[in-house]
């Protein structure tokens, strides 16, 4: 806490300079310097007037303690409920001060492209792919960002064998990044006639949406396939070659797109669903260059790391990485993942402190 509390004296002393050389003739008349200067006191208004309201509530509970010892029984009685309060007030602050601390992640406001894959299972792992699909939607819904379904194949009975989401929203990447990983689940198939619990699995991939700015794709690296979509929409959209196959010559990778009836419209979700796809590449190999993942505690994001099973018999949901588990199945299933979201979030930001040296 010490280390936390020095690193917040030292901006506290550089937001004090930098206030000081605003007003200084010299700067003011430098407009490169007065913009410099003035962007990074903006970027340090909001932690230091925090560490200020922490350091006026520290005094208070001084004052309180020294009340407390009173010899007047009444008096003394009374500064210790206010000393309860004051301490009830002063543990949100410190968590808003660490938040304030935290490296930020220059990803983390990003949108998210989203992959579901049925693994395996069968047809069960199937429905639960569909019904994960489901839960992201509901818990992007409750967050109020945007979605947008990009692609995806159905079987027979109602599930998926993969579906692409665009979630386009305020923090979205940042909520959603941990979710990659393998998810499980225990349970009776319906296709199940002697009533065993059978377990099935499906993959969810979260990555940043990369745009052009983050991502040159050349032409001459491109082969475009265009046919007739065998997809959900209808009559009408298999009727024309609407459907779009991208391959990316370079790494081998294929992106297909053929929810939209037009060419135009499924070529551009395919190239957003492949600027993402070599983005994330590209920052696994950034990660690893740089010593491995930083989120060893929370998992590395590896595709193929158990991260969570879903245990219909027992109404449990096990988040494997945190071990923490969660009842009320059905709610989970509809979005309510936010416990989970925080307690990750929780557990990422302790490293990124610690990584930054701060206590």
């Amino acid at each position: 806490m010490s280390t936390m509390f020095d690193r917040l004296a030292d901006l506290d002393r550089r937001y004090e300079e930098l206030t000081q050389l605003l007003g200084d003739p010299d700067v003011a008349s430098n407009p490169d310097k007065l913009m410099e200067y003035g962007r990074e006191r903006s970027d340090l208004e909001e932690v230091v007037m925090t560490y200020r309201e922490l350091r006026d509530m520290e005094r208070q509970i001084a004052d309180a303690e020294q009340m407390a010892r009173d010899d007047d029984p009444e008096m003394a009685e009374l500064a210790k409920a206010e000393l309860d309060e004051l301490r009830d007030a002063r543990e949100p602050i410190v968590s808003r001060l660490r938040a304030l601390l935290v490296p930020k992640d220059p990803l983390d406001d990003k949108n998210v492209i989203l992959e579901i894959r049925a693994g395996t299972g069968g047809e069960e792992a199937a429905l639960f792919a569909a019904e994960l699909m489901r839960m992201y939607m509901r818990y992007a819904e409750r967050q109020g960002w945007k979605t947008d379904v990009m692609d995806y194949s159905e079987t027979g009975i109602g599930g998926i064998k993969e579906a692409i989401i665009e979630v386009r929203g305020r923090g979205a990447y940042s909520h959603l990044r941990f979710e990659s990983g393998v998810h499980r689940v225990q349970r009776v198939p319906v296709t199940e006639s002697s009533g065993r619990i059978h377990t099935s699995a499906a993959t969810v991939a979260v990555m940043p949406e990369a745009e052009e700015v983050d991502l040159q794709i050349s032409d001459n690296d491109l082969r475009v396939d265009v046919y007739r979509s065998s997809g959900h929409g209808g009559q009408s959209v298999n009727t024309t070659d609407s459907a779009v196959r991208i391959t990316h010559l370079p790494s081998g990778l294929v992106v297909t797109s053929q929810d939209e009836k037009s060419q135009l419209k499924n070529r551009a979700k395919a190239m957003a669903v492949l600027r993402s796809r070599l983005f994330d590449l590209e920052q696994q190999k950034l990660d690893e260059e740089r010593g491995g993942m930083r989120r060893s505690q929370v998992g590395s994001g590896d595709r193929s790391e158990k991260i969570r099973t879903y245990n219909f018999p027992q109404d449990r949901v096990t988040d494997h990485r945190i071990k923490t588990s969660l009842s009320n199945l059905p709610a989970v299933m509809d979005g309510a993942i936010d416990p989970f979201i925080r307690e990750l979030q929780a557990v990422d930001q302790a490293e990124r402190l610690q990584m930054a040296g701060i206590g």
